[in-house]
């Protein structure tokens, strides 16, 4: 259900009610798992209309990529792919490319065909298990974005081999953030959409929007305090999901390349020019810790990583994007 609130910030010292241009308007919805919301000023004319018409386009979005929906598009490829080449939309097409890039270009570490071992792990319904070497082999063998064939002429998907399957939730929100992002670029807008905690996207203008990055080990703190202009922003960690077993600690972010959790990172922010390459890049730097991040990052002049690796406790900072300014807490 669509809720909009108005916050207006009180002048303690005057005591009286701030002006409209300092007041904002939130637009939210629940979809794909999480709140959506729209923060836009106060002043925004049709700003309920705008950020309505945006949350309309989530939900679209959430209907052609969950796999939790049988009717999906991304359910569809799953079912048929292994036996012929399915045609997708070409948005979902592009989306599809872009991904298979990132998987080459983080040297494997973000992997859409990592469902196998996230459901041999017990984490595709929340119930966290400690599979037998087999199993994860198993798994092992199901798993590569190489299996993807991608052909741009038809716009079409088909898999190596039966057994694969695609799982977006590691692009998708930040794909729907750059997607609705449109509607507020076109009526000249500014605006800050978020997707959960996790996922930011700031538009429309020169104004700066200031962030905040929540310390995986103490959600009262923040790890740092980010300004967003014209650029996006999101986090990964798996301080939300994991379970423990003989003692140890396994997250819900799988390394595709060894079967196991991931555990170089406690927690990654990455600021890049969309929010679907920052949320895959987020997921990517978990898996590859700092090693990759500083790679990639010296390859991409874009793109800022704020890491806080396992048993460390200061976060380190690696590359930069010009939109942003970081303050470390």
């Amino acid at each position: 259900m669509l809720q909009a609130t108005r916050r207006a910030f009180l002048s303690l010292r005057q005591n009286r009610v701030a002006p409209a241009e300092e007041c904002w308007l939130h637009v939210n919805r629940k979809a794909m798992a999480c709140r959506f919301e729209v923060t836009l000023p106060m002043t925004t004319e049709c700003g309920v209309s705008i950020a309505s018409d945006a949350l309309d386009e989530v939900e679209e979005i959430e209907k052609q990529l969950s796999v939790f929906k049988e009717e999906s598009a991304i359910s569809l490829v799953n079912r048929n792919a292994a036996s012929h080449a399915v045609r997708v939309d070409p948005c979902l097409f592009d989306l599809l490319a872009l991904c298979k890039g990132l998987h080459d270009e983080t040297e494997g570490a973000f992997d859409i065909t990592s469902g196998p071992l996230t459901r041999c792990w017990g984490f595709l319904k929340r119930e966290g298990r400690l599979p037998s070497p087999t199993e994860i082999e198993n798994a092992k063998s199901l798993v590569g974005s190489e299996k993807l064939l991608l052909d741009a002429a038809s716009s079409t998907v088909q898999f190596k081999q039966p057994g694969v399957e695609i799982n977006l939730g590691s692009i998708g929100k930040g794909y729907a953030l750059d997607f609705v992002s449109k509607h507020f670029k076109k009526a000249k807008e500014p605006a800050l959409l978020s997707a959960g905690a996790s996922s930011f996207l700031a538009t429309g203008s020169a104004r700066a929007w200031l962030v905040g990055v929540r310390h995986p080990r103490a959600k009262q703190k923040r790890l740092a305090s980010v300004r967003l202009h014209e650029c996006a922003m999101s986090t990964s960690g798996s301080e939300e999901q994991f379970f423990e077993s003989g003692g140890r600690r396994f997250g819900h972010i799988i390394d595709s390349r060894s079967g196991w959790p991931a555990e170089k990172v406690s927690s990654v922010t990455v600021v890049a020019n969309s929010a679907a390459r920052s949320d895959a890049l987020a997921t990517a730097f978990f898996v590859g810790g700092r090693d990759l991040a500083a790679r990639y990052c010296e390859k991409h002049d874009d793109v800022l990583a704020i890491m806080l690796e396992a048993d460390v406790h200061h976060p380190i900072l690696i590359g930069k994007n010009k939109h942003c300014v970081v303050e470390l807490i």
